[in-house]
């Protein structure tokens, strides 16, 4: 779903669902926790503050001393059992002396050490419980506790119970562990319910995606399928594009044709009065006259060769243009003795027409053929994403490297005992530009020159 650039879109909406799904999900679990774990120690508290009323229910002042009542509750009596509680009286100085005779026989030789602004805060909030957290009589224990503030006999007093926490904590810790691994399945579901959406969702892009590939390659000359009301005007716009640079190439076409037409005309009546008349000018005519040709020639080619480069849905197949073209050849180089020995995968296609696949094969096959001794090679295959490559050898003298540069020009004839006009290479080198390839010279393994021309390649 996806290269090594710019993300897809399947991957980008996989990763935003995703990443808001993981983000809903921690967020509803910390929540769930915190909710839990206050919902706890509401009720834990609740438990504490019952015992903190009855404290204060039964609690009298007997000969100048504070006398708590006596509980049943077997945790109160036995020694740190984890449940305690103590009546602190307040001192001048602000704070509490929890140091007192009324207080549960499990605190034992222990004292209950609430905060510091334990007494401000239930002064401030008279007849309410407050909740505090203090360290237990055991070494680690973790106690929550509740004070409520009451006057008894004209006495104030602070009824304080507490008691270990653990068993709170270990509900939250289970709680989260629980829900952690109940998010995990869900997010794990989600994460494969969106990937799915996803990918059914943009199914018909998928599609679309394969259609418009198949036009540039030359397997169907529009898209056929139906799509869904949101993708349907955006086929139907693809097919007006396509229909419209069909229309603009075939126009360019015929104005090429016209052209064509209407200059080599007056080029051949002018090239056959000056044959009829031998001189100085006439030759001089003919010469110009053959340069004019040989422009609108290389002009017109490149111009049919660009028109059919932009236009889509053109391929041919490489195999059977290069079986036509060695046929041809080794009966015209009979006489010579060429043999010609071409490979070609049969799923190799051109991306465009055969009339310039032929004309740049057929250039570099037949240059082959003339300089060449006995033997000629063509070997094409793939050459990385949407190239071919096109490789003619000769066992002919070759060329310099000098040579190899000059002989690429225009009309350049290193050899004019050749037959030809000398523009083999050079329409092998701008139509294989126009089809934005290339051409390069090289040495033959065979000993003479190597031609190897890369152009663009269609999808089998």
């Amino acid at each position: 779903m996806g290269g090594l650039g710019r993300p897809s879109l399947a991957r980008r909406l996989v990763l935003l669902a995703v990443g808001w799904s993981f983000a809903a999900l921690v967020v509803t679990a910390v929540v769930l926790a915190l909710l839990f774990q206050q919902a706890a120690l509401r009720r834990f508290e609740q438990t504490l503050g019952v015992l903190v009323d009855n404290l204060i229910a039964g609690s009298i002042y007997e000969g100048g001393a504070l006398v708590a009542p006596a509980f049943t509750d077997a945790r109160a009596l036995r020694a740190y059992s984890g449940l305690y509680w103590t009546i602190a009286e307040p001192t001048k100085e602000g704070r509490l002396l929890t140091a007192t005779p009324a207080r549960s026989r499990s605190l034992w030789d222990a004292e209950l050490r609430p905060p510091e602004d334990l007494l401000q805060r239930v002064r401030a909030n008279p007849g309410r419980l407050v909740a505090f957290d203090a360290a237990g009589p055991q070494p680690g224990e973790r106690l929550r506790g509740v004070a409520r503030i009451a006057t008894i006999d004209g006495h104030e007093s602070v009824f304080l119970a507490a008691e270990d926490r653990a068993p709170i904590d270990r509900d939250v810790r289970n709680f989260v562990a629980a829900t952690a691994l109940s998010f995990v399945v869900l997010g794990g579901g989600l994460i494969l319910a969106v990937f799915a959406q996803v990918r059914i969702g943009l199914r018909p892009l998928f599609r679309l995606q394969g259609e418009v590939a198949a036009v540039r390659g030359g397997k169907a000359d529009r898209v056929q399928e139906a799509y869904p009301t949101e993708l349907q005007p955006l086929a139907q716009e693809l097919n007006a594009l396509v229909l419209h640079n069909q229309e603009t190439v075939e126009r360019q076409r015929t104005h090429v044709g016209n052209l064509a037409h209407a200059l080599k005309t007056p080029i051949s009546v002018m090239m056959t009065e000056a044959g009829q008349r031998p001189g100085p000018l006439a030759e001089m005519v003919t010469r110009q006259a053959e340069v004019m040709r040989q422009q609108v020639d290389h002009h017109l080619r490149r111009a049919r060769a660009a028109a059919r480069a932009q236009g889509p849905g053109e391929r041919t197949s490489v195999a059977e243009v290069l079986d036509e073209l060695s046929r041809t050849l080794e009966r015209i180089f009979q006489v010579k003795g060429v043999t010609i020995d071409w490979d070609a995968p049969d799923d190799l296609w051109f991306a465009g027409e055969r009339q310039d696949l032929l004309e740049i094969a057929g250039n570099a096959m037949e240059n082959a053929g003339k300089f060449g001794r006995r033997r000629v090679r063509v070997r094409a295959d793939g050459a990385g994403v949407g190239l071919l490559r096109l490789v003619i050898e000769d066992d002919g003298p070759g060329l310099s490297p000098d040579q190899r540069e000059e002989v690429i020009q225009r009309g350049a004839r290193l050899d004019e005992s050749a037959p030809g006009s000398g523009l083999g290479l050079s329409i092998i080198d701008e139509l294989a530009r126009a089809y934005r390839g290339s051409l390069t010279l090289g040495a033959s393994a065979l000993g003479g020159l190597s031609v190897a021309i890369e152009l663009p390649r269609a999808q089998a």
